[in-house]
């Protein structure tokens, strides 16, 4: 990297520091105000909880920015599906907190917060009532159907440039994806399942991995349509690891089961007449998955909480002493979000590489043949 490179990234970082600690502290201003500024409006004391979970949960409208009091966001379609019958509208109807639209309100407090429930005519929630199925598309869900619509998009076009350059090397980002494609093959699938089986599971194990490795670049975009928390969400890491123990259960062979239920070497007494190794191996085969679930959701949300707890010390110090003591607190909260941020790209290229990883270990382990 040669001096003029070095000078561009250097002014990009400068001001993408002094831009992001000039928003911030011009919120944190606002959010500050005196009594003696508005003596009928009480200014809201910030809650840094209350902005880490809204960032950090799931939501039915795709937040952009906030300009003092006013709030900019994107509202998605919210479709339920309630006594036999199909309601569909915009989240928008939603935009006042207290108000309710066609029966329903979305909860803002208590333990279904961030729920649809019904209300009464006279706008309470009716606790009698059961919940309408929820089949909205939310953040989390939009970006989901954005990163399937991206991966499509690149896998398909560098496939056709396959097709049309047969004879040719590959270049651009058609020899970047190769790359990465003979590292998942030969450094996870090849020696975890074996030269003769992995490419049964080659399929899965990519898409598992390029989905996550996504997800989670996309995950740090502060910028629509990045900053979902899609590899954050416990159900999306859930189902993806229910997927690996499908595939483990239907893909292994009379060998695997034996070592489960009776394993060879072991003392007789812990077989016979409490069944306790095979107990043991049971409840090893269900934390597997568990494993994998938790894993990813644990590391990619606490990357997020700690990013928003570095920019909460802005609001904290401007409540809690002057603006002045938020804006010099933005000096350093900003410069470790951006150091926490880069630390969040190895961590998506981790976490993915993990997860494909063991998946393809549990295969292995799945079809190992006697010896």
């Amino acid at each position: 990297m040669n001096g003029k490179n070095i000078k561009k990234i250097s002014l990009i970082l400068g001001l993408s520091f002094f831009l992001s600690a000039f928003t911030l502290f011009a919120e944190g201003a606002d959010s500050t105000r005196t009594k003696s500024e508005s003596k009928k409006e009480q200014p809201e004391k910030f809650n840094p909880g209350d902005m880490i979970f809204e960032h950090v949960l799931d939501a039915h409208e795709w937040h952009i920015m906030s300009i003092g009091h006013t709030q900019i966001a994107i509202p998605l379609p919210v479709i339920l599906y309630d006594e036999g019958k199909l309601v569909m509208f915009s989240s928008g109807r939603f935009q006042n907190e207290q108000e309710s639209y066609n029966g329903y309100k979305l909860a803002t407090e208590g333990a279904l917060k961030g729920k649809i429930v019904k209300v009464k005519e006279d706008g309470t929630v009716d606790e009698q009532a059961k919940l309408p199925l929820d089949f909205s598309i939310t953040k989390t869900v939009f970006a989901i159907f954005f990163s399937a619509f991206l991966l499509c998009f690149i896998f398909i076009s560098v496939a056709n440039i396959y097709k049309k350059n047969r004879k040719k090397a590959p270049k651009g980002f058609q020899s970047l994806l190769e790359i990465v494609i003979l590292f998942v093959r030969d450094d996870i699938v090849k020696p975890s399942i074996g030269e003769h089986k992995y490419e049964k599971y080659m399929s899965y194990i990519l898409t598992v991995f390029f989905f996550i490795f996504i997800n989670n670049l996309l995950g740090i975009i502060p910028i629509f349509p990045g900053g979902a928390n899609v590899t954050g969400n416990i159900a999306v890491t859930l189902t993806l690891a229910v997927c690996t123990f499908v595939i483990t259960t239907f893909s292994a062979n009379k060998n695997y089961w034996i070592h489960i239920i009776n394993a060879p070497g072991v003392p007789w007494w812990l077989k016979f007449p409490i069944p306790l190794m095979p107990i043991v191996e049971i409840i090893g085969v269900l934390t597997k998955p568990f494993v994998l679930m938790v894993r990813l959701f644990a590391n990619i949300s606490a990357g997020h909480i700690i990013i928003l707890g570095f920019i909460s010390l802005i609001f904290v110090f401007g409540d809690k002493f002057n603006i002045g003591a938020g804006l010099g607190a933005s000096v350093v909260s900003v410069a470790f979000s951006i150091f926490m941020s880069l630390l969040e790209l190895l961590v998506a290229f981790i976490q993915a590489y993990v997860f494909a990883l063991l998946s393809a270990l549990y295969f292995g382990m799945a079809t190992e043949e006697h010896h």
